[in-house]
Formats: structure tokens, C-alpha cells, sequence
């Protein structure tokens, strides 16, 4: 994988929120920064009313922070920044501070391409308080879009239900780096390809793709646009056949794939892109089946989602390729996955864990304290029975009978060195197909999943609760509300 640092100019070492910065100085003047803490990053909600998320990201973020450092650049900028009164929002020794700051987080992290669910910890950050702060928005940044577009992906391609899915969402994607983003997620969620080039040379994707509608709108005749291409890539025909008459355009392909068959090659196919897909399909099938084509492809995009594809295999459209673009690189139907971090526990002055925890009248905004870890519990045919969200101080909790624990964050940081071989992006793909396969029955349905059993370990829920009702009191003791 190429670097963010590689792809962009200048540092990005400031790519975080303002205030990530100004709690950092808060923590700086009161002498806080080195205090110890835990952050834990993840969502609340499961994307895309489905069971379940496909965990992404991991790999940049892991970059982003063995390669993260704060440069004279970077500091001259911060020193420019004013406060309310229009003097320096930062004291120069701050910054100088920042400028030397030796990286010393540890961090876990759960592997792309396993599936997750709610509350469950993607990122376990621990180290300086100030350190851990500040790479909360880069985290988050990095993380959310990335599990977003491969969950998205994974439910596409399980509509699909084994024909490829090409992504061609590059110029509908929400700029440069939402493509790359985009491309590389769609991958690990299961697509086979991509049209982004640039994300096949940066990532190792395979890249696919033929022609567009104004390359037939360049010739007086679509016959002519069709032997132009062929003559130029005989060896990667497939002919968009809806610029004019689709049935007329599929049986113009047809009498070109016959003169390429002459010439030594194989008509790979065609796209449809507009109209009733499932009856254009049906009838383009027949002519190239009859015209000696029963092998070529019938590629179809035009704004296809999981929704879209499960309907026109409910209807037998014969289709075999799938192109879908904005969709999924875009995730319209739900274009954020809603990924938090929050601090759950932190060192006192005399070196004593503290747990702490967020408290809201929304039970799911309600944080998780502790060091956190997940065990997912598997049966010996490899299928899952449930997670436990555990303390890493405690004991391990006893799992479901005849089954094993595999704990799912792994190390990846330590003292900001990378430690961890990262599986590369073909094998995150693989496991994603795995790990939907192993979930119980009815958690992957595309609409109205099963519940996955998800639930805190016993000594952990006990803390939790105690620190809840804790707070509660306080807050009644001073007259507030909770």
C-alpha cells in the first residue's frame, strides 16, 4: 500500500478538528499530557438497517500513525491561529512541545474484513492522554468510511449471490480520497474490480472496464463505433449496447463478435446502462444466444444497490456481471456510519486505573468503560455463537458450551511502532466472505435481520452499571438532571 503521507502534501499530521488541538493545550497546561488513558473507537448503529458491519480501515489508520509527526510547517501554522482576544491561541513552548513529541501509543485493532456489530471496539488506543486525543478525528476519518463502503460492498455482492460486482463509483465518489477510500473498501467488501485505476496501481486491485456512450457517439454508426473498438482492443470487447435501440445495439455486438471470432478473439460481453434491465436482459440473451454467444456476459449497471439486484434475480434477468457505482462508493442510502471514540479510563495521579464513562438519555449513546477486548465465541464447524465485550484486566469469561474463544483485537501498535503484519488487502477480502458465512442464521437477511448476540462480561456490566448509577447520583446530589 502506498502511504498517506506518500499521496498527499503537505504533513498530515493536522488533519484532525480543532479542538482535538485545543484540549491537547488544556491537558499541556494542567500537566495532564503524559497522564496514561484508554480510548476505545466504535458505532452504535449497524449501517444500512442491516445485522452486521464489515470492519475497514485498519490499514491506513495503522500507517497513518507509525508515519505521524508534527512538522516546523505544521507548528508555524498553529502559531498563526488567534484566540477571541486576537492574540496567539497557542503558547510557542506548546508548540515546541508538539514539535518534538516521541509517538508512544499502543494500539489493537480489529482485522478488515471481520464482521462487527454495535459497541464493539474497533480501535483500542492507549497511551499519553494528549497523544491519544489528538489522533481521534484522523482515527474516526479513516475508519467510519472505510467499514461503511465495505459493509455496503458485502451486501451487495451477497445479493449478487456469486456473479462478480465491478465498482464504478470513482466520479460520483466523494472526492479524490472518498474514491481511493471507496475503491479499496468495495474490495475488501467483496467486489471483484475496480474502475479506479489509480486504486489498482496504489492498492493491488484488479481493474476492469471497456467503453462509454460517447465513444459511440464519436461514429456516424453504432456498427462502426463497435468495429472501431474492436479493431483497437480486439482482447477487451465488451460493447455498451443502450446508446440508441438496445435490441438493435445487442445485435450490432452480436455481428462484430462474429468478425472478432474470425480474427482470433472473443467478444467478452455487453453493458446495458439505462432502461427495464431485467427485460433488456432477457431479450439480449436470447439474440446472443442465438447468435453462437451463449458465454458472453450481460454486464448491468445504472444505479444498482443490493435493493435493486435482489429485484431483478427476483424477476430471472439473466445477468452476470454487475457494475454498481454510486450506490456504493457513496453509500446513499447512508452516507456515515456514525463511528465514535471515547475515553473509557485513565490513570490517577498515584497510578490507579479509573474507568469512566459517557452517560446520555439515549441508551445507545451511553459508552462502555474499561480496557475493552472482544471474544467472539466459535463452534468447532467454525460458525459463530455470539461476542462478549471483556475487561482485559479481568478474567476470562467461560463461553458458550463446545465452543472456543477467538479474541478479535489484535496488536498493531506498540509505543508507535508498527508490530503487526496486516494482512493485505486479497486476503481481507477472502475473510470477509468467510465471516458472513459463519454468521448464525438470518443475521446477514438483507432486510429484517436476526439479532447477533452481543453482551457485556459479567464483572465488566457490574463496573459499568456501578459507574452509571455513580454518576447518577452525583448529578442529583448537585441538582441536576441525568
Amino acid at each position: 500500500m502506498t502511504a498517506p503521507t506518500d499521496l498527499y502534501r503537505p504533513s498530515l499530521a493536522l488533519l484532525t478538528d480543532l479542538y482535538q488541538l485545543t484540549m491537547a493545550y488544556g491537558y499541556w497546561k494542567l500537566g495532564l499530557a503524559e497522564r496514561e488513558a484508554v480510548f476505545h473507537l466504535t458505532f452504535r448503529k449497524n449501517p444500512f438497517l442491516g445485522g452486521y458491519a464489515i470492519a475497514a480501515g485498519l490499514e491506513a489508520a495503522s500507517d497513518y500513525l507509525s508515519n505521524l509527526s508534527i512538522s516546523e510547517a505544521d507548528c508555524a501554522f498553529l502559531a498563526s491561529l488567534t484566540g477571541n482576544d486576537g492574540g496567539p491561541l497557542f503558547a510557542p513552548d506548546f508548540l515546541d512541545y508538539l514539535g518534538k513529541l516521541h509517538w508512544q501509543l499502543d494500539v489493537d485493532g480489529i482485522p478488515e474484513g471481520t464482521a462487527v456489530f454495535p459497541h464493539e471496539p474497533l480501535l483500542r488506543v492507549k497511551g499519553p492522554l494528549l497523544q491519544a486525543q489528538l489522533v481521534e478525528t484522523p482515527l474516526l476519518t479513516m475508519v467510519n468510511f472505510a467499514t461503511l463502503i465495505a459493509t455496503k460492498s458485502s451486501r451487495v455482492c451477497a445479493a449478487a449471490d456469486g456473479d462478480p460486482v465491478l465498482e464504478f463509483g470513482l466520479r460520483r465518489a466523494q472526492g479524490i480520497d472518498g474514491g481511493l477510500t471507496a475503491s479499496r473498501a468495495a474490495y475488501v467488501g467483496g467486489c471483484a474490480a475496480t474502475s479506479n485505476v489509480l486504486a489498482g496501481r496504489l492498492f493491488d486491485i484488479p481493474v476492469k472496464g471497456t467503453h462509454a456512450h460517447s465513444w459511440v457517439m464519436c461514429f456516424d454508426r453504432e456498427e462502426e463505433a463497435f468495429s472501431s473498438y474492436a479493431e483497437a482492443l480486439p482482447n477487451n470487447c465488451v460493447f455498451l449496447v443502450d446508446t440508441y435501440d438496445t435490441v438493435q445495439g445487442v445485435r450490432n455486438a452480436v455481428a462484430e463478435g462474429l468478425r472478432l471470432r474470425e480474427r482470433g478473439f472473443e467478444m467478452m460481453g455487453i453493458r446495458l446502462d439505462s432502461g427495464d434491465l431485467a427485460d433488456l436482459a432477457k431479450k439480449a440473451r436470447v439474440i446472443l444466444d442465438e447468435g453462437g454467444f451463449p458465454n458472453a456476459s450481460i454486464v448491468a449497471s445504472n444505479d444498482l444497490d443490493e435493493h435493486r439486484i435482489t429485484a431483478l434475480k427476483a424477476e430471472g434477468a439473466p445477468i452476470s456481471v454487475w457494475g454498481v457505482g454510486t450506490r456504493l462508493a457513496t453509500a446513499r442510502d447512508q452516507p456515515a456510519l456514525g463511528g465514535v471514540y471515547k475515553l473509557a479510563a485513565i490513570r490517577d495521579e498515584d497510578g490507579v486505573w479509573e474507568d469512566r464513562i459517557k452517560l446520555s438519555e439515549t441508551p445507545v449513546k451511553i459508552s462502555n468503560p474499561g480496557m475493552q477486548q472482544v471474544l467472539r465465541a466459535v463452534h468447532p464447524d467454525g460458525t459463530f455463537a455470539g461476542d462478549v465485550i471483556s475487561d482485559v484486566r479481568d478474567e476470562r469469561p467461560p463461553g458458550p458450551e463446545g465452543t472456543t474463544w477467538e479474541p478479535l483485537l489484535i496488536p498493531v501498535l506498540r509505543e508507535g511502532r508498527l508490530v503487526a503484519d496486516l494482512p493485505d488487502v486479497h486476503t481481507s477480502r477472502l475473510r470477509t466472505a468467510a465471516q458472513v458465512s459463519s454468521l448464525p442464521e438470518g443475521v446477514s437477511a438483507m432486510t429484517n435481520p436476526a439479532p447477533y448476540p452481543v453482551q457485556l462480561a459479567g464483572p465488566l456490566f457490574r463496573r459499568k452499571e456501578a459507574l452509571i448509577a455513580a454518576a447518577r447520583a452525583r448529578t442529583r446530589e448537585h441538582g441536576g438532571t441525568s
